[in-house]
Order: C-alpha cells, then structure tokens, then sequence
C-alpha cells in the first residue's frame, strides 16, 4: 500500500491505517522526541502525546512535502509546548552577546558521548541547540517557537556550544593523561 494510500485512510478515521501509520513513523520520530524531552519516559509521553495530535489534525495534511516532516514538526511542538508551560528560558540583553563561533575537535569522540553531552545539557540551552544545529531552525523560528526573543535563542545556543565544548575537553584532557 502507498503512503497517499495510507494517509487517505488516516483521514477516513480508520484505525487500522492509523496503527499502520504509527507502526511505520514512530521509531525515526522517537528520536526526534528523546531530542526534546528531559528523559525516556517523557519522550515515549510525548510520542504518544504527538501520535493523538497527528490523527486529530490528518486531515489538515495536504501533501505538501513529506508526511514525515509534517509530523516531525508536530512531535517537536508537543515537545515544546511541555517547557514552555514551564517557563525554563531566560532572558537576555541582545546587547550583552558576542557571536562566537565555538570549534570543538571530535577526534577520537563518539557518537553516543556527544548524544549524551547534548542530553545532559540545560533545558533551555538544550531545545536552542537542537532547533537551530540539528533540526535547521532560524533563531526567529525558535524564539516564536519557545516564546523568547532572537537574543535569548543566540546567547542560549552560544552557552549551549561552550558547554558542551568545556565537557569534550575534560574528556580528551583526561583521556591524553591517562595514555601518558
């Protein structure tokens, strides 16, 4: 069966095309969730959470683009929506930034590691990070999307770039004096 076959039947209400639907999406879109949640639990709530919004707004699909994006943003608004009810940012005199570009050497660092360098970081510094570095947002689309403004989004991200650059170090610091 196609997918235009599949969403037409999402749209008709059907539950089986929708456990087809959600069969087919939720492990790549778990990913997207564990990104913007404070933990597993959480992000399997938000999945779920997203999964109920996506059969409710199906029919507002217009295959315009991939379904999976579509359904990527709405997991990620669900994400979201949790923090900003929590009101976890903070904000920031633009005057105060400075742009600087954080270089980081990943030699010699895993995948995992920086996975879990990015998940321990703050909340706030966290979404900011990965809106704008892995899901490609602008600092406009980030400060409309979490209710802050375009300083507080750069000067976040800045402090999320320091901080992960400070925990990469530490650890290539202590790998070079244990082989040493």
């Amino acid at each position: 069966m196609g997918s235009k076959d599949l969403i037409y039947r999402c749209k008709q209400h059907e539950r089986k095309a929708q456990e087809e639907l959600y069969k087919l999406y939720s492990p790549k879109l778990f990913g997207v969730c564990l990104k913007y949640s404070d933990n597993y639990q959480q992000a399997e709530d938000n999945l779920q959470d997203g999964f109920v919004t996506i059969f409710e707004k199906i029919g507002q699909f217009q295959d315009k683009g991939s379904i999976e994006g579509w359904m990527k943003r709405i997991l990620i608004n669900t994400s979201l929506q949790k923090h900003r009810q929590q009101k976890v940012y903070g904000i920031t005199n633009e005057e105060d930034l400075q742009e600087e570009e954080v270089e980081v050497e990943t030699d010699n660092i895993s995948v995992d590691f920086l996975l879990q360098c990015v998940q321990e970081l703050p909340d706030r510094y966290r979404q900011v990070f990965n809106l704008y570095v892995l899901d490609g947002y602008s600092h406009k689309e980030i400060s409309d999307l979490l209710s802050i403004t375009e300083g507080t989004s750069k000067s976040n991200l800045a402090r999320a770039r320091t901080s992960l650059k400070e925990k990469i170090e530490l650890v290539q610091n202590s790998k070079a004096v244990k082989s040493s």
